[in-house]
């Protein structure tokens, strides 16, 4: 039987020691994937930026039969050229090795999504070369391999293991989504400006947008820092963003078909520009501070790896003092019979006084809860912090649903699980909830 009382207690033995070391190293282990995940993350942010410029400058050249952003249309594609080419580079350096038992399969599976798209790029760019695509078909092939690259950015953001990058990934992802909606305002202004007139269903298309910016604005702002958010109120407050205001009342005058020149495109297309540029900034002051913050967590490991050897070489040559060492077996503050979970204040006093003991025993416990709470607090923020994650697959899922329920396009899909959640006065991602609870009742 065990007694508190006894005072010749042996060492923690050479393996729980090793244990001790093993958990900070899988840690380290951990962190130093999730760096080079997160220059991966950078990678894939040039290249999402070159294709919306060459989106955009595709639906100019062939709204206008090839007559506009020629020359433009082709340092975008070498732009978007050397961007891919580097992200394919730190791809195989990263993934292609003989070891890749630390990648995650998602993650992979996205990015082998991502490749296949982006290998039949010089495919759609001779069709346009060609004019064999319409300016709409166009923008829905670009669109879909920068939505398929977003999903690398999320994926790498659902497996991240630290709070603090998590919530940086979180607050990138929304952010790049959100340009990604600019990028596709502007593409379809440039159309309709290309036409020289603007229908109903494409201002409504617009405004659609529009809001969908809004949305993912305010969820980066939630998980952003006090200096990025106040370069994107500076943003906001430009005049990048007042001239794109006042062109976004023009357009939305013009929803009865009335005809306006199609010069104008090109002024539309510039002032988008600008502005996204302006994001483009606040993009590469998030993914720098990601940076800076997962070299800096993983140097912090290596140097409490350091500090754990150094403290269990320090234990081994002390020798325990009179009294019991305080251990898992008699802390009063971890879980054990239930009856005692509201007696924990409750224990005797010299038991109270033996946890006291300054012991090798009691040193090399305390380094073990500090280790485990530092474990559990991570957990606890990491959960907050992927709580947005679960709610933007949720309404992904929702999208997808109504989609294929009323052939509906994705932007319209959201707009009506947006106007329904006004209606409800809730989140959409509440409505989305509750779409695919109910399709899953069926």
């Amino acid at each position: 039987m065990l007694n508190p009382q006894e005072s010749s207690v042996a060492l923690c033995s050479d393996a729980t020691k090793r244990f001790l070391l093993a958990a900070k190293h899988a840690e380290i282990t951990v962190l130093e994937q999730l760096s080079s995940n997160c220059r991966i993350v950078i990678a894939v942010r040039e290249l999402i930026h070159e294709l919306q410029k060459e989106r955009g400058a595709s639906n100019i050249y062939l709204g206008s039969g090839a007559s506009r952003y020629v020359k433009e249309r082709q340092q975008y594609i070498r732009q978007s050229e050397h961007a891919e080419s580097l992200l394919k580079s730190h791809l195989k350096s990263l993934y292609l090795s003989d070891d890749i038992s630390a990648c995650n399969p998602r993650l992979l599976s996205s990015i082998t999504l991502a490749m296949q798209a982006a290998d039949y790029l010089p495919r759609l760019r001779e069709q346009i070369d060609k004019q064999s695509l319409s300016p709409l078909e166009s923008t829905r092939a670009y669109s879909r391999l920068i939505a398929s690259l977003l999903t690398v950015i999320f994926e790498a953001a659902d497996i991240a293991s630290d709070p603090t990058i998590t919530k940086l990934l979180v607050s990138l992802f929304n952010f790049m989504q959100a340009k990604e909606y600019a990028g596709q305002e502007r593409a379809w202004g440039a159309i309709g400006f290309a036409k020289t007139h603007f229908e109903l269903h494409l201002c409504e298309k617009l405004h659609t947008l529009q809001q969908a910016q809004e949305h993912h604005f305010a969820i980066f702002i939630e998980f952003s820092t006090a200096k990025i958010a106040t370069a994107f109120s500076e943003l906001n407050a430009g005049s990048a963003t007042t001239e794109v205001q006042q062109l976004r009342k023009m357009i939305a005058q013009l929803g009865d078909g009335s005809p306006i020149s199609e010069a104008i495109s090109e002024v539309w297309f510039d002032v988008a520009t600008r502005r996204i540029d302006a994001m483009q900034s606040i993009e590469v002051q998030l993914t720098e501070s990601l940076l800076q913050q997962a070299s800096q967590k993983v140097l912090n490991a290596k140097d409490e790896m350091a500090n754990h050897q150094q403290l269990l070489e320090k234990f081994n040559d002390e020798h325990t003092s009179e009294g019991s060492p305080l251990t898992l077996l008699f802390d009063p503050s971890m879980p054990g019979l239930v009856e005692d979970e509201t007696k924990q204040n409750d224990q005797p006093a010299t038991l109270n006084n033996q946890t006291h003991t300054l012991s090798a025993h009691r040193s090399f416990y305390d380094l073990l809860r500090a280790q485990a709470k530092h474990i559990e607090d991570m957990g606890r923020e990491l959960e907050e912090a992927k709580r947005t994650i679960q709610e933007q697959k949720v309404i992904s899922r929702a999208k997808l649903i109504v989609m294929e329920k009323f052939s509906l396009s994705e932007n319209d899909a959201y707009r009506r699980l947006q106007k329904q959640a006004m209606s409800e006065n809730t989140t959409i991602a509440a409505i989305a909830l509750k779409v695919v609870k109910i399709t899953k009742a069926r």
